[in-house]
């Protein structure tokens, strides 16, 4: 046996694999942030001992994965100034070294300004927008055009080649959809990511993003990106792999499904039994569910924001799936993310109907738990009462049903309501209902309180149903074609009519403050007329009181209205702004409005 011995030593020596280093997650950090975990992702990485060049620098903590793919370093600080430090990882089998920079941060004037109630945000599926650079279409683009879930050629420069437009149109902020690598044929969208720190290469580069950033900057306009921390795609190499055994809620093979409705997490009498599957089901049955609670996922998905942030000066993010994730990681999320970029808004998506389940996701509310830090929520009550409204003849009162709820959020003023997004059928899908009725929508979305939310091509009178149908290409942003909507000589007379109404309102907005960040007052509602002023008092704008009317009925109407203990007490002057120069009278205490059948007025009282 002895005389075998020496040659079994050395097959199995033979046979060990030196570590190998083949990317760190995040691919750089900054000088004087917090401590990162980088996340080291390679091969034969156990039983590697980990070390820095720099040996001020210090790894707390170690943690490889039984699959030798991943290995967790935690370190206890990163360097006061900028350096590229060598990663090594040594075994008993070699030794791998990787370059790892610490840059020089942006300036805090760089961008990281969030949005507010005095902005206008227009929301961008990159993919479906327009195509700035077909050098990066892919192989089969043609056979993609064909395909409504396939990749069209949309991309970062497209938007940067149109923010004359978009500013033209009144748009200050811009919501653009996760520009992840979205590794699939049907992940134009980008909420299926297969690499949280790269740019799909469909949409460009990190360059691109970049430019785009600075472009928006140089104009006074915003950027909000998509991000995703709820979940990644399928096709994620974690999926076969994970970095630690409790990176996933389940597991390919076994997970359940998520839930939907949000309302047990709001009940304190509800089960954990009715709730689990909000947080810890996967959506849609296929996208994989990150355990926030794991602390090195926590720590993970935290730094990613923090790093596109930094990367292109980020001024919001838009957080996918919001209630899908338990409250603890978002207060730690907001916390974190608020102490680096303090002036950094965040908008959640909460896609229900009911405002006592919205408002209980929104910053400073506790009644369900601790306080999730976020800026606002969308406001989904008030979509769903403007469409039940318009679409389906329901009472405008039903609008300040919802309205009177109000008093649920902290800040009600930070909302943001909209008519559509690109998970909704487009607000023009019934072929009965007209532009005109979509004007009358806007007129009101444009002047209630909070942040109107505009989605790319309702300006444009686009129709469509459900995905992917409300997901069409933006006419002219593709290829050439004489129906380009991105000019007013090639838009149709309906494109054109509904575009030139929203730029009026929009350019109304943008000059009367009280429309941005003024109080709101109801005045009247009926079956079909609403009535409500926004009023603001400051040293510049002394009581600006504007008045809005709306009447979505077949037949005129003439409303009278008490003006004594309104904010229209005292007014005894009417400026039309919008609408027929007759539908405003004033005489002691009392406002009557004369409106035509379906038709809006706004005015200036003084």
């Amino acid at each position: 046996m002895r005389r075998f011995f020496p040659v079994f030593a050395l097959t199995i020596s033979a046979l060990a694999q030196s570590p190998q280093i083949e990317k760190v997650d995040p691919p750089n950090w900054w000088a004087s942030m917090p401590a990162p975990m980088l996340l080291v992702k390679g091969d034969s990485l156990k039983g590697s001992r980990f070390s820095l060049s720099d040996t001020a620098l210090h790894i707390a903590k170690t943690v490889i994965a039984e699959n030798g793919h991943y290995a967790q370093l935690w370190l206890t600080s990163s360097p006061a100034k900028t350096e590229t430090v060598q990663i090594i990882a040594r075994s008993s089998a070699g030794r791998a070294s990787a370059s790892y920079t610490f840059a020089p941060r942006r300036k805090p004037s760089d961008g990281f300004a969030g949005f507010s109630s005095k902005d206008v945000m227009y929301l961008i599926m990159i993919d479906r927008f327009a195509d700035g650079d077909p050098t990066n279409d892919g192989p089969d683009h043609e056979a993609d055009l064909a395909k409504p879930r396939g990749w069209h050629g949309g991309d970062l420069r497209g938007i940067l080649q149109h923010l004359d437009y978009l500013q033209q149109l009144g748009i200050t902020t811009l919501w653009i959809t996760p520009v992840y690598q979205n590794h699939g044929g049907q992940s134009y969208h980008g909420y299926g990511a297969t690499d949280l720190y790269s740019v799909d290469e469909h949409f460009g580069s990190l360059n691109d993003l970049k430019d785009l950033a600075s472009a928006l900057h140089a104009r006074h306009m915003k950027l909000v990106l998509d991000i995703v921390p709820n979940h990644i795609g399928p096709n994620h190499p974690w999926v076969l792999g994970s970095p630690d055994p409790t990176w996933f809620h389940g597991t390919l093979e076994h997970h359940t499904i998520a839930q939907g409705d949000f309302a047990p997490l709001t009940d304190p009498h509800a089960p954990w039994r009715d709730q689990i599957n909000v947080t810890q089901g996967w959506f849609a049955n296929t996208l994989p569910d990150l355990n926030q609670e794991d602390p090195a996922v926590a720590r993970y998905l935290i730094q990613n924001a923090a790093w596109w942030t930094e990367q292109a000066g980020l001024d919001g993010l838009r957080i996918d799936t919001f209630p899908y994730v338990a409250r603890p990681f978002w207060q730690s999320f907001h916390a974190q993310l608020h102490a680096l970029y303090p002036h950094l808004t965040t908008v959640g998506e909460v896609f229900n109907s009911d405002p006592t389940i919205t408002s209980t996701f929104a910053g400073g509310v506790t009644r369900t738990g601790v306080d999730t830090g976020l800026y606002t929520p969308f406001d989904f009550p008030t979509y769903f009462a403007l469409r039940d409204v318009f679409l389906k003849d329901a009472p405008i009162s039903k609008l300040a049903d919802v309205l009177r709820l109000d008093n649920l959020y902290p800040h009600p003023e930070r909302l943001i309501p909209f008519l559509g997004n690109h998970d909704t059928t487009r607000f023009l899908n019934d072929p009965a209902i007209t532009p005109h009725t979509l004007e009358l929508a806007f007129t009101i979305l444009t002047t209630m309180r909070g942040m109107p939310q505009i989605y790319s091509g309702d300006e444009i009178a686009m129709r469509g149903g459900e995905d992917p149908d409300n997901r069409h290409d933006f006419p002219g942003g593709f290829a050439p074609t004489p129906n380009d909507a991105f000019s007013a000589h090639g838009r149709s007379p309906e494109q054109q009519y509904v575009f030139t109404s929203l730029q009026t309102l929009l350019t109304l907005r943008r000059s009367h403050p009280a429309l941005q960040e003024g109080t709101e007052q109801l005045l009247h509602a009926d079956r079909n007329v609403l009535v409500y002023v926004r009023t603001l008092s400051t040293s510049t704008h002394a009581n600006q009181r504007i008045l809005i009317a709306v009447n979505k009925g077949s037949e005129a109407s003439d409303i009278i209205i008490p003006t004594d203990a309104t904010d229209l007490q005292d007014a005894h002057q009417s400026d039309i702004l919008l609408g027929a120069p007759n539908a405003i009278s004033l005489a002691t205490d009392t406002l009557t409005i004369h409106l035509a059948p379906s038709t809006a007025s706004i005015s200036e009282l003084k």
